[in-house]
């Protein structure tokens, strides 16, 4: 007897479970591709942002070497400076020269920021 039992779903309902899954497949797939869209957007973000991050690394990094370099190339005129006159000017021309030198940097690096944060 259970055997004779026919399992029949109704038009309409078989009608509604189609369309059902068609709406959350739709649903879904608009998801889907929001958070590829998403991810992607990200993974850019992250690729950019690191990018910038290693170009202000190598920008403070050169600085440095230069302004190492000044201060030994400062250093080894300071060992033939031949009096005390000689002295202070090489002091006076180095400090007015690293200043220039670090506002000039500080600039650079200002506006490597500045770009870095319109991105």
């Amino acid at each position: 007897m259970a055997q004779d039992m026919k399992f029949e779903i109704r038009p309409e309902m078989r009608e509604f479970a189609e369309k059902s899954m068609d709406q959350a497949k739709q649903a879904f797939d608009s998801f889907a591709a929001a958070t590829r869209h998403a991810v992607g957007t990200a993974e850019t973000q992250a690729k950019t942002l690191h990018s910038s991050a290693r170009e202000a690394g190598q920008l403070a990094m050169s600085f440095a070497e230069r302004n190492l370099s000044a201060s030994f190339d400062f250093a080894h005129r300071l060992l033939k400076a031949k009096d005390a006159k000689e002295v202070t000017d090489l002091q006076v021309d180095y400090i007015k020269s690293q200043i220039a030198a670090l506002s000039d940097q500080a600039k650079a690096l200002s506006e490597h920021a500045s770009k870095m944060a319109a991105k």
